[in-house]
């Protein structure tokens, strides 16, 4: 990410800074001196760190439109997704991470599991995120990075309710090649960048892509 160039420092001399040292209270100019400059700086850090979040979120919705064109299938059939589910599981496994994996069609679910530590609110999780792909057919972490930048939400911007769809990372749409989005790889148990990478990475591995050409930068 590009770095803000900081200003110089603005001084803004006060009525009293022309007066004679002598009718001037002592150390009053360079204090106000300091004040404002502190002020503008202060302004300036503002506007440089919303600018950079901003710069960040449209670098990672970039990468997820690359991602979301590079990674599609050739079918998918109960034994991709089995493939798909199993490599994600074992990765959780060795990596003991407290995920649910799921990998659907539109309507039919192809592959479920949930791994030690989950909890019944992960199948839920699961649910809203993936029917955020079958409505949107986006990564559900690009539709919630969409809606962060325009101020809003699913419940406003689309009239949809939050008990159904969730905008955190961590679903992916599955596109065949030549037919378009058919399906959804959801996980759901780790903070939703986590979420969303472990998925761009299984996908990585099942396809032969290398993980790192594709995976988002570091936060």
């Amino acid at each position: 990410m590009a770095e803000c160039a900081r200003p110089e420092p603005v001084w803004i001399r006060r009525d009293f800074d022309t007066k004679a040292p002598s009718a001037r209270p002592q150390g009053t100019a360079i204090l106000n001196s300091k004040l404002v400059s502190r002020r503008r700086i202060g302004r300036w850090d503002i506007s440089c760190s919303i600018g950079g979040i901003v710069m960040s979120l449209n670098e990672d919705l970039e990468r997820i439109a690359q991602q979301e064109r590079e990674l599609v299938l050739p079918r998918l059939d109960a034994e991709v997704a089995w493939d798909l589910g199993a490599r994600l599981r074992a990765m959780a496994h060795e990596r003991s991470l407290a995920v649910v994996i799921d990998v659907r069609r539109f309507g039919q679910p192809l592959f479920y599991t949930a791994m030690e530590g989950t909890t019944p609110d992960n199948p839920e999780w699961v649910r809203r995120k993936s029917n955020v792909v079958a409505r949107f057919h986006r990564s559900s972490y690009a539709v919630g990075i969409r809606e962060k930048m325009k101020g809003s939400t699913l419940a406003e911007s689309q009239g949809l309710s939050l008990a159904d769809y969730a905008t955190h990372g961590g679903s992916f749409p599955l596109t065949i090649i030549g037919t378009g989005v058919v399906g959804s790889v959801t996980v759901s148990g780790l903070p939703m960048r986590a979420d969303h990478e472990l998925v761009v990475e299984a996908l990585c591995a099942l396809l032969g892509r290398n993980y790192d050409d594709l995976k988002l930068s570091p936060e």
